[in-house]
């Protein structure tokens, strides 16, 4: 199956670069590239495990940058390894199952990629609303992607979901946010609440986590960068009503790097100077708020209404 793939080079375009793959990834999207003489800004080739334990080992650690390599294993399934930020090479265990490998190449691999190429990846999903990517930031379960999706159903455009990638030094010093890829991931009671049916729309699985599904959403997602226009951080449901409040510079600094995708990765990276820096300087160019949201029902719609408000506020007070 390997070899096979290794005639075929894919193409494709996320997060702002341009991959030529030997691994298929029907989730992201056709490059808007191929001309002659143009090339990819990343590489994604399989290759051989070798002697890959036995460095991770010397290393003393799963997670390793090693010279200009960053290298990890995820056990039973395959080793990463990414050269300079431009080249990704996937080395699969004996056995692996290739639909997870996939899973760990779009997810740890993407991230940590984003990292060594100088752009902040934040966990949560980002629609664009009146020509901005706005945020969404939470811990696992706090409704990001329900969020978006509602969003969606509103006719705003999806930008990103699980992964946000942000670019310090937009114009005018405003941060830019680069779509990601034409998908989303939903539980099955998210889907219900939103009057989808998982089975009647044939939507598939993701890996393992059998109640959450992969939708596609190449008719409502925006294929341009923006300028990040807000970031919204979703607290846990807890009694009380909905309630936005806007976040000071130190309380901002704190959301960004908390929510920062895999942002255990930072130190094994030998980025953590590079990743307070890069938060600080973006929550000083950008307007953060605090979302509350009760216990009861279905909140989501609701929870979009009051965030346009606020979003409207804030622009008629400029």
């Amino acid at each position: 199956m390997i070899s096979a793939l290794r005639q075929t080079a894919y193409a494709y375009a996320a997060f702002g670069l341009r991959f030529a793959s030997e691994i298929p990834l029907p989730e992201l999207s056709a490059p808007a590239y191929g001309g002659e003489g143009e090339q990819a800004d990343v590489t994604i080739a399989y290759g051989a495990v070798d002697r890959l334990e036995d460095e991770l080992d010397e290393a003393g650690s799963n997670f390793s940058r090693i010279g200009n390599r960053f290298l990890f294993l995820i056990p039973e399934t395959a080793f990463y390894s990414i050269e300079d930020g431009t080249r990704i090479t996937v080395s699969p265990l004996p056995g692996a199952d290739p639909e997870k490998v996939r899973v760990y190449l779009l997810g740890t691999c993407m991230g940590a990629l984003l990292l060594l190429r100088g752009v902040l990846p934040l966990h949560g999903s980002a629609v664009e609303i009146d020509g901005k990517a706005y945020a969404f930031v939470g811990d696992s379960g706090a409704g990001k992607s329900t969020l978006a999706a509602v969003f969606g159903d509103e006719g705003y455009r999806l930008v990103s979901d699980d992964v946000i990638a942000v670019t310090p030094d937009g114009a005018g010093g405003r941060p830019v946010v680069a779509p990601a890829y034409p998908q989303q991931k939903l539980w099955r009671q998210s889907l219900e609440q939103l009057g989808m049916n998982a089975e009647r729309e044939r939507l598939k699985p993701i890996y393992r986590e059998t109640t959450k599904f992969a939708v596609p959403a190449s008719a409502r997602f925006c294929e341009t960068p923006l300028p990040l226009g807000g970031v919204f951080e979703l607290l846990p449901a807890q009694v009380g009503a909905i309630a936005i409040r806007p976040l000071p510079n130190l309380e901002r600094l704190r959301v960004l790097l908390l929510h920062t995708y895999r942002n255990r990765l930072i130190h094994r990276l030998g980025l953590a100077q590079w990743h307070f820096k890069t938060a600080a300087d973006i929550a000083n160019h950008t307007d953060l708020h605090q979302l509350s949201r009760p216990v009861e029902g279905f909140t989501a719609r609701r929870l979009a209404t009051a965030i346009l408000h606020t979003i409207r506020e804030g622009e008629r007070r400029q």
